[in-house]
């Protein structure tokens, strides 16, 4: 009996599967899930239509200026950066996947020229959705490759060095590096509120980053939101909690050049950052007296670099030129691999990367004449001074600091007239 009744559930389970196919059988399909071709017609062609197939080749051996103007980087610097990723971007496909030098050089078109992935996916001949995937997987595989070492966390030695850098190539002692605050420019995200909305009526996220006296990077914090005003963005960050204790890693105070007299080491801001004993800001004011107006221009010429910093990555990514129409996420992403792609080309590319009238620079009188990023891109927005710091108060010995070390300068004048 109990052999008869297993046999009459195991029927009666087969008759109730077949019924489900029947009826699953007979329901019409989706048309969204119904795949049309394996490859989409327009597709066919890439390997005599691709962008990739058909210029990369020939433009690397044969015409390198274009090279550069395509991708911001020579042909051997190309391959050195390719070499460095290329174990991490292998594919492995039933059709044959996509090869790392065209995803590297895919994405280094879209950052370097900002366009769309629909754009992108059109020149190089895959789907719009390959190309949006490729783009996001190779920016995230840069910044995990190369951030070790082309933005590596500064010990007291790598501080020393960006000290006399900071020195002898814009006359600031014991300067070691030069802070300011940018928005990057987004979509409003969904049911974001007013989070992401700035004073430029602008919905954005936050780069505050600060640079050596050669125009890199030495450190950002990446992703608060742009509509911050309660002064949170260097208070909050690990960078500015780290320089308010004291755990920066700084080197300790030394005597200025040609004097016995000590300072600090320290990092310089504009009047947006709060004044401390290692974060240097102008006096505030106009009609200053003579010895704190020169103080002021002494101050600028140095902060100029990160002015600089930001117009250069912006002249030659200029994909933050517009709107980034993605998730924040996504676009913290693309500015943090962009931040080392930057220090990267900086490097190993400055003839091409950054010449000599590229940034800001000096004539032969001490004035100093615009660069010529300033003619390709406009200034990435500024952080307000209420979005960088909630509290201006400053202890009494940063006050005594930024004294000395004024009576220090204007004893110490430079041959020329000082231009801000």
């Amino acid at each position: 009996m109990e052999t008869a009744s297993q046999a009459l559930q195991l029927l009666t389970s087969l008759k109730i599967l077949r019924e489900i196919k029947n009826i699953r059988d007979e329901m019409p399909r989706n048309r969204r899930s119904r795949r049309r071709w394996w490859i989409r017609p327009s597709n066919r062609r890439r390997k005599t239509e691709g962008f990739y197939e058909t210029a990369f080749d020939l433009m690397k051996k044969g015409d390198p200026d274009y090279f550069v103007r395509s991708v911001r980087m020579t042909p051997d610097v190309f391959q050195k950066l390719l070499e460095t990723v290329k174990h991490r971007r292998e594919k492995f496909s039933i059709r044959k996947p996509i090869n790392p030098e065209c995803r590297l050089f895919m994405t280094l078109m879209y950052l370097a020229h900002g366009m769309n992935h629909f754009t992108l996916s059109r020149l190089f001949r895959v789907g719009r959705s390959t190309a949006h995937r490729i783009t996001q997987e190779v920016v995230k595989v840069l910044w995990d490759v190369l951030v070790a070492e082309y933005l590596p966390v500064p010990d007291e030695e790598t501080w020393k060095t960006y000290a006399l850098e900071f020195y002898h190539q814009w006359q600031l002692p014991n300067c070691c590096s030069a802070i300011d605050g940018k928005h990057i420019v987004i979509q409003c995200p969904p049911k974001a509120g007013s989070v992401y909305y700035n004073y430029k009526k602008q919905h954005s996220i936050v780069l505050l980053a600060a640079c050596d006296a050669n125009y890199n990077f030495v450190a950002v914090d990446i992703g608060a939101y742009g509509g911050n005003s309660d002064g949170s963005v260097f208070s909050n960050s690990e960078f500015g909690r780290r320089l308010r204790e004291g755990n920066l890693d700084l080197p300790p105070a030394t005597c200025l050049p040609y004097s016995n007299q000590l300072s600090p080491h320290f990092i310089v801001g504009d009047a947006a950052f709060p004044l401390m004993n290692n974060l240097m800001r102008p006096y505030p004011g106009r009609n200053l007296p003579t010895i704190k107006d020169y103080f002021n221009q002494r101050l600028s010429r140095a902060r100029r670099t990160i002015e600089n910093s930001f117009g250069i990555m912006v002249a030659r990514w200029r994909i933050l030129k517009v709107p980034l129409v993605m998730t924040p996420e996504a676009a913290e992403n693309i500015t943090k691999a962009i931040i080392v792609l930057h220090n990267f080309s900086n490097k190993h590319a400055r003839r091409v990367y950054a010449p000599p009238t590229f940034p800001d620079h000096l004539n032969h009188t001490g004035q100093f004449v615009d660069g010529e990023w300033r003619t390709v891109a406009d200034p990435l927005p500024s952080v307000t001074a209420d979005s960088i710091s909630r509290n201006h108060n400053a202890p009494r010995n940063a006050y005594q600091t930024r004294d000395n070390l004024a009576q220090y300068i204007i004893k110490n004048r430079l041959p020329f007239a000082v231009s801000q």
